[in-house]
């Protein structure tokens, strides 16, 4: 029997894994599977104006404009259902109304599984007062929430964020999730990634350290594990979410630290006081940490943040780039076992990979 496509991919993933950390004695992969269709929670396209007709559209990758590189889009597998099935809505209502179909050249969408929809239109044109008129009848009768964009303007008609409830070991968890801020595009996956990290910081204890917090998507469920959690993240919109979600959630055991990863390091082994720290009165010594979870950008850890993981009896890490996950683990293999890992199909179809391991630290 001949491996289905989507089988073929994921396996050549798990194929690359192993190969690349097999020389660290790694435990038997975890392998976490997506939906072969419907599973991203975002998508942008262009909308292509040839002559009257306005369609979606995409660039082929690595091509520029013209050539045969553009892809048109009606409809976009990947998407979720209610991105698909508002595609054509929103298309057909725009086509009839001059002020909202002239110079329209790019739109996104950001949907989430409890239903809500942000659509972000964006134009070549300064948006004037009769565009927001005809925005908000669009707004209404499709049921969603509009923001318009050109140089300089936003406007916001309702809302710039929408609100995603996740299930994670039978408790749901409200995210509020902005325009234009970072959010985990395949949303069955994120349940998953979520779930393994709960699964392995449930027997730990103690308090916990996060860095690369962002909106709070993973310290929300993993706070149950512990009796406190301070988590940093340096994007103010980040933080304002991840504010909102601790609240929205109830996570009275979470403090958010407006701090990059460098500045925590040079915090943590008193190089430097940061002023945001004592206005939000959090005293670094009042914590007992056991376990520091980390989520950083494709760049991996840097050397010195690498120094303060190090110490950490449990290191949780989630990656979205295992050529600096190698390299790092080169590093915290010296001082710690690798007890977990795990391949979380986040992007299928293409080659990005997303892993998480779990270390303890070596007696």
């Amino acid at each position: 029997m001949t491996l289905s496509a989507y089988r073929q991919q994921l396996n050549e993933k798990a194929e690359y894994l192993h190969m690349l950390f097999s020389p660290l004695n790694i435990p038997e992969l975890e392998i976490f599977e997506s939906p072969e269709k419907h599973y991203r929670m975002r998508a942008e396209f262009r909308v292509w104006h040839e002559g009257e007709e306005m369609f979606y559209a995409m660039f082929e990758r690595g091509k520029k404009a013209g050539g045969g590189a553009l892809v048109r889009c009606d409809q976009f597998e990947p998407a979720c259902t209610a991105i698909n099935d508002l595609m054509p809505k929103l298309m057909a209502a725009a086509d009839v109304v001059p002020v909202l179909k002239n110079r329209w050249f790019q739109v996104e969408f950001l949907a989430t599984l409890s239903g809500e929809m942000l659509v972000t239109m964006i134009y070549h044109k300064k948006l004037d007062e009769a565009w927001r008129q005809e925005a908000e009848k669009l707004q209404n009768a499709l049921g969603i929430a509009i923001i318009g964009r050109s140089k300089g303007q936003k406007i916001v008609l309702k809302q710039d964020y929408v609100t995603e409830m996740l299930e994670v070991d039978g408790k749901n968890f409200r995210y509020r999730q902005y325009e234009g801020g970072f959010t985990q595009p395949n949303a069955e996956i994120c349940r998953k990634m979520l779930a393994w990290a709960c699964s392995v910081a449930a027997p730990l204890n103690g308090d916990m350290l996060e860095l690369y917090c962002g909106n709070g998507n993973f310290t929300l469920p993993l706070a149950r594990c512990f009796d406190k959690v301070l988590a940093t993240e340096v994007s103010k919109t980040s933080v304002q979410a991840a504010l909102w979600n601790i609240e929205a959630n109830g996570s009275d055991n979470v403090n958010i630290a407006r701090l990059s990863a460098e500045e925590f390091t040079e915090a943590y082994g008193g190089v430097r006081t940061f002023r945001r720290l004592q206005e939000q009165g959090i005293v670094l010594a009042d914590y007992r940490f056991s376990t520091i979870f980390v989520d950083p950008p494709r760049a991996g850890i840097d050397d010195e943040t690498l120094k303060l993981v190090r110490q950490f009896d449990n290191v949780i890490y989630i990656s979205c780039n295992p050529e600096t996950l190698r390299s790092n683990l080169d590093v915290l293999s010296e001082t710690h076992h690798i007890r977990r890992m795990a391949l979380f199909d986040q992007f299928p179809f293409t080659h990005h990979i997303e892993s998480g391991v779990w270390l303890e630290k070596k007696a």
